[in-house]
């Protein structure tokens, strides 16, 4: 028999309005055949807000986000509707049998949030994918108590790092620390990663 085939995903974060950095993130995710596309947060600029989420729509991919502390909640909205999109604040999605959840903003920035606020966020999210055999949570900023968090001391939310212990997703995926891109760390059993800009393929 086989297996269950996976869930394919093109993660990534702090794009910063870049428009030429969309379009390539948007080719790559039609040469490597994604399932999905999911962004991190601070995907705007003052500068560029346009065309950011049309290149994978031009390209029929599903897109899952989070605003980051840069984008502002009402803008991850705006964006969501904008493009017939998942805007993932407070929310939840399931595909192939894998529930996402999660939330945006950070601890500084437009629409700040406290660590009992992102819990509860969180919380909220995760109530509707709770029985999902696989779990995913998708945040701007990383939890407390990671090596991001070692490095730039402050910067995670004991908020988000909370909601990892309570809830144990498989992954977390997110952004924030742009010199962080890449890094991964365990929490439990808990796969957290910092996606970046140039973006990761993931297969759950």
């Amino acid at each position: 028999m086989e297996g269950k085939k996976k869930l394919k995903i093109l993660a990534a974060s702090d794009l910063h309005g870049d428009s030429n950095q969309f379009i390539k993130l948007a080719e790559r995710a039609e040469k490597e055949n994604v399932d999905l596309v999911v962004l991190c947060g601070d995907l705007t600029s003052p500068l560029e807000t346009k065309n950011i989420i049309k290149p994978f729509k031009d390209r029929g991919k599903k897109v899952l986000l989070v605003p980051g502390n840069h984008d502002g909640l009402v803008l991850g909205d705006l964006l969501a509707d904008m493009y017939d999109v998942k805007n993932l604040h407070g929310k939840s999605a399931s595909y192939s049998g894998v529930g996402f959840f999660g939330c945006g903003a950070a601890n500084v920035g437009i629409d700040a949030l406290s660590d009992e606020e992102a819990f509860e966020v969180l919380k909220c999210g995760f109530y509707y994918i709770k029985n999902n055999e696989k779990k995913i949570m998708v945040t701007h900023v990383h939890p407390e108590g990671t090596i991001v968090d070692k490095m730039f001391p402050n910067w995670g939310s004991k908020g988000v790092a909370k909601a990892v212990e309570m809830f144990k997703p498989d992954l977390l995926l997110c952004g924030h620390v742009h010199e962080a891109e890449g890094v991964e760390d365990l929490i439990g059993k808990t796969k957290v990663v910092n996606v970046g800009r140039n973006g990761k393929i993931i297969e759950i």
